[in-house]
């Protein structure tokens, strides 16, 4: 009954607190301080449901319970991580963006490939992962080269269609005024249609951390090395430690929240001439 007490408290306190914070003007310290207490409300709550009502840790393991595996298991947690989300999902980030960036700047200067490459690229991009991986892994290896090939399959047409789009962002009226400058076609790209494509591109560069560290966990479960948070999930859920499941998950979050972020950052220093950035600021 005290567990259930406790769940109520941290839901009382938690509603007041962000009531609370809700009222204040909008600054930084505010915007950033009440995620954080939501968050802590539903750890706490979750930890009081879990005891005061005996929950098994085979289905569902208190927060505390997975913090300690967590810390128990850091140096198992780390080679996960580098197994898959540096050599995996890294590498195909970067080869699968990078190669639809360059792709999009050919589909741009030809109608052949813009009529022809996107509508193939969209039936490509609606491919579920899970039949795709077992291919990929079988073509690459079972090594991080196999999902580093089913991240670039992944990331590749978003960016590629947003980055299409983006180009084709500047009006006709600005296009004949750097033509009337007696601009080049690469000026114009570089001095016009790159930096209005780039809220664009990094809306596709946003969309592909997530499917980038999505893509490389499920490729895992088709076959691995004896590493990564894809197997360490997959053995782990048949050993019944669910605690370890929950701890690759919490490294799985925290990556692709930290990859977001930094993306978003990158994207507020360059397009800070946007409206949408100067509405946050």
């Amino acid at each position: 009954m005290g567990w259930i007490i406790f769940a109520i408290a941290a839901w009382a306190i938690g509603w007041g607190s962000n009531t609370w914070l809700a009222r204040q003007p909008a600054t930084g310290l505010v915007r950033l301080a009440m995620p954080i207490v939501f968050g802590l409300t539903l750890i706490a709550i979750w930890e009081g449901v879990v005891r005061g009502f005996g929950i098994s840790a085979v289905l569902l393991p208190a927060p505390s319970v997975i913090a300690t595996t967590f810390v128990q298991s850091t140096a198992i947690l780390w080679e996960d991580f580098v197994q898959t989300v540096i050599k995996g999902a890294l590498s195909g980030y970067i080869i699968g963006c990078g190669s639809a960036f360059l792709m999009a700047i050919l589909i741009d200067r030809s109608d052949f490939l813009r009529r022809g490459l996107l509508p193939v690229g969209n039936f490509v991009a609606a491919l579920p992962v899970v039949g795709m991986a077992p291919i990929l892994v079988m073509w690459f290896g079972f090594d991080w080269q196999s999902k580093a090939a089913v991240v670039v399959v992944m990331v590749f047409f978003p960016v590629l269609v947003n980055t299409v789009q983006g180009l084709q962002a500047s009006s006709a009226m600005q296009r004949d005024l750097m033509h009337t400058y007696a601009a080049s076609p690469a000026t114009s790209l570089l001095k016009l249609r790159l930096p209005m494509a780039m809220p664009f591109i990094f809306n596709g560069l946003k969309i592909a951390t997530t499917l980038a560290l999505i893509g490389a966990i499920v490729a895992e479960f088709f076959g691995s090395p004896i590493r990564g948070m894809g197997f360490r999930i997959s053995t782990s859920v048949g050993q019944l430690a669910l605690d370890l499941v929950w701890a690759e998950i919490v490294v799985a979050a925290l990556a692709g929240s930290a990859a977001y972020g930094g993306v978003a950052l990158i994207e507020r220093a360059v397009t800070f001439w946007h409206p949408s950035q100067r509405a946050r600021t």
